[in-house]
């Protein structure tokens, strides 16, 4: 009898074990809500502007406070499985002005190579700088940390422009003696591009918190044409302004 009871308990114990139900709870990841986000439409850049692989002759007379702006309304385009990243394209334009101290150059020249000339010894301005101007299409990669609060989020981007040159001139302020004497105040403005590449292609980088990044880009193609004169690269460091 006790073996009869041992089996028929033993058999309710297995049965129950196998029979028992487990309830998994699924954890899902909750969703994030982006629909009234700011998503950095209007970008604007100021910067500090610099030429690379330039001869002694030309960066000895760099002077003052060589500088950019840029402006550009970009499309943000977030990834459905990812918010976090997004792509972003658009439209716009860019302005870079270098300075120089005792030197042309000679954008009104007649030959293949563009002149930069040492005025050392001459007459020459006082203020004098070459202004270069770009229309220009932006890409980014762009990664942010809190979407959905993006004013108040770290956020980092890479990306290219592909730009067509608008515009260069230089110009001139007060011609002064190699003293630095007055010897006409006038004001002279040549523009000419015709040494100049007439597209560039430029890689940047942007890292920063809220409506503030530091700004980064360097051009990958050269700022003159073949043979017009040294292979200069331009390069831009600065800050960001974005948040519409």
């Amino acid at each position: 009898m006790k073996k009869i009871f041992s089996v028929v308990l033993l058999t309710f114990i297995v049965y129950g074990t196998f029979a028992q139900t487990t309830t998994i709870t699924k954890k899902t990841k909750p969703k994030i809500d982006i629909a009234d986000r700011a998503a950095d439409h209007l970008m604007i850049d100021l910067t500090t502007d610099h030429w690379t692989n330039m001869p002694d002759t030309i960066s000895n007379h760099q002077k003052g406070f060589s500088r950019g702006f840029s402006i550009y309304y970009m499309f943000d385009k977030p990834f459905k499985t990812s918010p976090n990243w997004s792509v972003a394209f658009g439209l716009g334009i860019s302005n870079s002005n270098i300075f120089f101290d005792k030197m042309s150059v000679g954008l009104n020249a007649t030959g293949a190579v563009l002149p930069f000339q040492n005025l050392d010894s001459s007459n020459h301005f006082d203020k004098y700088k070459l202004s270069t101007t770009f229309v220009e299409v932006p890409v980014e990669l762009r990664f942010t940390k809190h979407p959905e609060n993006n004013k108040k989020s770290f956020k980092a981007a890479l990306g290219a422009k592909v730009g067509l040159m608008l515009n260069a001139h230089t110009k001139g302020v007060t011609e002064v003696d190699k003293y630095g004497n007055l010897v006409n105040d006038f004001t002279e403005k040549i523009s000419n591009t015709a040494f100049f590449n007439g597209t560039r292609l430029t890689a940047t980088a942007r890292v920063g918190y809220g409506s503030f990044s530091l700004y980064g880009s360097y051009q990958i193609t050269s700022l003159l044409k073949d043979g017009a004169g040294p292979d200069i690269k331009f390069f831009q460091i600065g800050v960001c302004l974005s948040g519409l």
